[in-house]
């Protein structure tokens, strides 16, 4: 074996070890969604917040690491750019959760199965993320289009005087744009209250229609806050 192929080998074997011995970081958070705009803005808010309330805190131990990519892709896709993104962290995430919507995607039902498989959690929304931000206000078991829950978002941020008083994905402060009285635990009531019949292994996700688990992606973060 020539000295290359020898020094070659020993890079590649140190990369592996290095890979291997990632460190398993136990208060940390993977969140890959499918929007580029609404999705990872909501929850940036949430990761601010979270950031605000733990920074000087001598009293806590572990501030939690949570890592929020916005993908842009479609379902299936979105569990393959994970896997990658699981595989090159530097770290070994306790929670990886994917986000995304039904849309018109015909992989929705397997793209849900396959993270599951992987051990990811998913926090779908059927038919859309604009459900979730509507149950802030209200809550709604209505089979209706995506663009009819955007439509009804416009009619509240209208009647409440939120941003410009227009419902837009690119809003930076959206978190607390539908924070207003209360409105992250009320879309928590509303969600545990339309998914209370919804059984994982009956139920097909496709089919049931609103329906979101979004609520306990942001339960899990929410701890931070209300601890």
């Amino acid at each position: 074996m020539g000295s290359d192929d020898l020094f070659k080998k020993r890079r590649e074997e140190r990369k592996r070890r290095k890979h291997e011995y990632r460190p398993i970081n136990t208060n940390s958070f993977l969140i890959v969604t499918e929007g580029e705009r609404t999705e990872p803005l909501y929850l940036k808010g949430i990761q601010k917040k979270i950031k605000e309330k733990m920074d000087g805190r001598i009293d806590v131990i572990e501030i939690p690491v949570i890592d929020i990519h916005g993908e842009g892709c479609g379902t299936g896709k979105l569990i393959e750019v994970t896997e990658r993104i699981v595989k090159e962290a530097k770290i070994l995430y306790q929670n990886v959760w994917v986000v995304f919507d039904k849309d018109d995607f015909d992989d929705f039902d397997v793209a849900i199965q396959l993270g599951k498989e992987k051990g990811y959690q998913v926090a779908w929304s059927n038919q859309s993320f604009e459900y979730w931000l509507y149950l802030h206000f209200n809550y709604s078991d209505s089979a209706l289009h995506r663009y009819d829950w955007n439509e009804k978002l416009n009619e509240i941020f209208k009647q409440y005087n939120l941003g410009d008083g227009t419902y837009r994905k690119n809003y930076d402060n959206i978190y607390d744009l539908v924070n207003v009285y209360d409105g992250v635990n009320s879309a928590i009531r509303n969600a545990k209250r339309r998914m209370a019949g919804f059984v994982d292994e009956r139920d097909i996700p496709s089919q049931y229609d609103p329906g979101t688990m979004v609520y306990k992606l942001v339960e899990d973060l929410k701890r931070y806050l209300d601890e």
